[in-house]
C-alpha cells in the first residue's frame, strides 16, 4: 500500500476539517503519515517531517498556503514531491482548490509527474543554514535604518550600495518578495538567481539575474550595524559586519506534484491579473 505524508497549517478549523476528510478518504487506499503538529490537533499518531522519506512516503499533501509548503520543504533534507491544497490567498505553490482536493488526490495516487525546482544553499561563516526554495532576504535589523553592503558574483564585484536590504530569489521565488520589490518574473525552467536591492539609495541600482551555479558572496560594510537574514519567511537570525555570507545552488531541489495543464504563464495570468 502506498504511503503519503500530510502537513497543514493547523491554526484554522477549516484546514483541520479538510485534513480529517482527507485522512478518512485515504484510510482504505494508503498509509497516511501526519506531521506531529497536525496530528496533535486531530488526535492521530504523528510522524516527524524529516522521517517521512525514511518511512517510505511517496509524496506530501500540504494543506494551507505557500508558507505551509515552504515550512515542510525546509524540514526535509531531500524533499519529497509536494501536492499543495490552497487554503490561503494567492498561493503560487498550492494549485489545488479545496473542493477538488479528494478528486485530485485520487488521480495522483494512480501516478504523477514531479517537477524539480532549484533551491539556494546558504552559509554563514561555514555554518550551513536551511536551504531556500523561494528566497534569502538580508534586511536591516532597525526599521528606518539602511544597510551598506557589497555583492560579489564568483570573483567579480557586482554591486556596492546602501539600501534597506537585498533579496536573493530562485526562479520559483521570483513571483514572491522579489517581484513585490520590483524584480522580474522568471520562468521556473530558467536556472537562475534573482538579486533585487530593497529601496536602494542609488539611481543606477537595478535587479540582476545571474546563473544559479554562481557563488554569491555578501559583505556588510558598515561597522556595528546589525542585519537579519530571513529564509523563506520561516527561519531568521541576526548577522553583523564580521559575518561571511555565501549563497550557492543547493544540491537537492524542491519537488512539486504537477497538477496544472496550463503551466506557469497561465498561473501568472490567473493569480496576478
Amino acid at each position: 500500500m502506498k504511503k503519503i505524508g500530510i502537513i497543514s497549517r493547523c491554526d484554522r478549523d477549516d484546514v483541520l476539517a479538510l485534513v480529517r476528510d482527507i485522512v478518512a478518504h485515504l484510510k482504505s487506499k494508503a498509509i497516511v503519515l501526519i506531521d506531529t503538529r497536525t496530528a496533535e490537533k486531530i488526535n492521530e499518531k504523528g510522524t516527524q517531517m524529516a522521517q517521512m522519506r525514511r518511512e517510505g512516503a511517496e509524496f506530501i499533501i500540504s494543506i494551507g498556503g505557500d508558507g505551509t509548503v515552504l515550512r515542510g520543504i525546509q524540514k526535509m533534507d531531500d524533499p519529497l514531491p509536494v501536492l499543495g491544497i490552497n487554503m490561503g490567498t494567492i498561493g503560487f505553490l498550492v494549485d489545488v482548490a479545496p473542493e477538488n482536493a479528494l478528486e485530485v488526490i485520487d488521480k495522483v495516487l494512480s501516478g504523477f509527474e514531479a517537477e524539480e525546482r532549484s533551491r539556494l544553499s546558504i552559509k554563514i561563516n561555514d555554518e550551513k543554514l536551511p536551504p531556500a526554495t523561494n528566497e534569502v532576504v538580508i534586511i536591516t535589523a532597525s526599521p528606518a535604518k539602511m544597510l551598506s553592503y557589497k555583492i560579489f558574483i564568483d570573483k567579480s564585484r557586482l554591486e556596492e550600495l546602501r539600501a534597506d536590504g537585498v533579496v536573493f530569489a530562485t526562479s520559483t521565488g521570483s513571483t514572491a518578495y522579489a517581484m513585490s520589490a520590483g524584480g522580474p518574473i522568471v520562468d521556473p525552467h530558467v536556472d537562475g538567481t534573482v538579486i533585487v536591492p530593497l529601496a536602494p539609495f542609488k539611481l543606477s541600482a537595478r535587479p540582476w539575474v545571474v546563473p544559479a551555479r554562481s557563488e554569491i558572496r555578501v559583505e556588510l560594510t558598515l561597522p556595528k550595524k546589525e542585519a537579519v537574514i530571513v529564509i523563506d519567511g520561516q527561519y531568521s537570525r541576526k548577522i553583523s559586519e564580521s559575518d561571511k555570507i555565501l549563497i550557492t545552488k543547493a544540491d537537492k531541489p524542491a519537488r512539486f506534484v504537477k497538477t496544472r495543464e496550463g503551466g506557469f504563464y497561465e498561473k501568472v495570468r490567473s493569480k496576478l491579473a
